[in-house]
């Protein structure tokens, strides 16, 4: 049985978006690319077809894995999230209280983190820090370079 995992409607949408492109463009091309080797002769001695079957194989793994996924997803209402504190998709503007520096995150589940755009898991220590905090705390960090402490600046949704 696969895990259930949670994403927001953006992230269920790239997931989406990623299986349709698999199914209705690179299927057909993995298929075209087989046909095509497959007439060039001898198949016993032709690297170019067994090199097509890989790629299908590898492809047809990856659209079973998303069909997976896509069948366990579990929405978030992202409606009914308390913006009093910080909880998953919650966006934080934090300020480090040493060297006054702002930066804003959104915590989001462990599939949808990506640091370049501000999006952290909520699995990462960093945001476990900040999980139930309301603005106005000062929340403290445990870094491998020692302890942070920042300020919550805001919590929005």
């Amino acid at each position: 049985m696969s895990e259930i995992k949670y994403y927001s409607e953006e992230g269920l949408q790239k997931l989406k978006d990623e299986l349709h492109q698999l199914i209705v463009k690179d299927r057909p091309a993995a298929s075209a690319a087989i046909a095509e080797a497959r007439d060039k002769g001898d198949l016993s001695e032709n690297a170019e077809y067994d090199a097509a079957k890989e790629a299908q194989g590898l492809l047809e793994a990856r659209i079973s894995k998303l069909q997976d996924l896509i069948a366990n997803a579990r929405l978030i209402d992202e409606s009914k999230i308390d913006t009093s504190k910080v909880l998953l998709l919650s966006k934080i503007n934090i300020r480090n209280t040493k060297n006054n520096m702002k930066q804003s995150y959104q915590i989001v589940p462990e599939s949808e983190a990506n640091l370049k755009q501000g999006k952290i898991s909520v699995t990462s220590p960093f945001a476990q820090a900040f999980l139930g905090k309301k603005a106005g705390d000062t929340v403290e960090v445990v870094v491998p370079a020692g302890t942070m402490h920042f300020e919550i600046l805001s919590v929005e949704r």
